[in-house]
């Protein structure tokens, strides 16, 4: 089919492997990748800071944008969390924006959901030799609730062995803006994390966000503990050599 990638912000200005591995993935499995040029933010951050007149714009935007696209595939549960669970609420009470969003919504989806829940597939090709643990980010557990689709994609590829992460459901701290304004809270619950990332004495920690990824890996460089992020999406591009 043809799948409009919902790239997102931070993805694109700060781990663009990412984007480039998504769209790897995709192409490798036979669909159309197109990008619309003209997406900008999502208006999750607005939402964070109290700014919902700015991310009503942005959703407006995105609407406009994705309006005609078969479906829309981002890598960010939080992401493609923002467009389904909070731009209903954005367009109550404006009847044509509610009507967009309620058509556009459902065809949005992250990349795991996409693969394992439309697609119904599991292994997608992809060999990546490594000791993994994955980290399931809190949009993706309690908003999108994507379940076990992304340990049934890394279960799929060839040589990783895929360790279980203790207290796995617990935040990792970061919380967008959160991590900024609590930053001492933050650490505490980041520290929790890390230690659990490095009993598991995994070499790479994974999940489906970048932002949640950058906050983990860059307390396990400062450790230098040796061990490293990677999204989901990037695992999944990975081929033998």
């Amino acid at each position: 089919m043809r799948v409009a990638l919902f790239v997102t912000c931070l993805t694109d200005t700060l781990a663009p492997e990412t984007g480039i591995a998504t769209v790897r993935v995709l192409e490798r499995l036979g669909h159309e990748v197109e990008f619309p040029a003209a997406q900008t933010c999502c208006g999750q951050l607005h939402l964070n800071t109290g700014y919902h007149e700015e991310a009503r714009r942005l959703a407006r935007r995105f609407v406009r944008i994705f309006g005609d696209a078969e479906v829309v595939v981002g890598p960010s549960a939080s992401c493609v969390g923002t467009v389904r669970d909070a731009y209903p609420t954005l367009a109550a009470g404006d009847p044509a924006f509610a009507r967009d969003v309620e058509a556009v919504a459902p065809r949005v989806l992250e990349l795991s959901e996409f693969l394992v829940d439309r697609l119904r597939m599991d292994d997608v090709g992809a060999t990546y030799p490594h000791r993994v643990t994955y980290h399931p980010t809190c949009h993706s557990l309690r908003v999108l609730r994507v379940g076990d689709a992304p340990r049934r994609l890394l279960r799929a590829v060839r040589g990783l062995e895929l360790v279980e992460l203790r207290n796995a459901a617990e935040c990792c701290g970061f919380g967008g803006t959160f991590a900024v304004k609590n930053a001492e809270t933050s650490t505490a619950i980041l520290t929790d994390k890390i230690r659990g990332v490095l009993d598991t004495e995994a070499e790479v920690c994974t999940a489906l966000d970048n932002s949640c990824l950058l906050h983990i890996g860059g307390a396990l460089s400062r450790l230098r503990s040796g061990v490293r992020t990677a999204h989901l999406a990037e695992i999944l591009a990975a081929e033998a050599s």
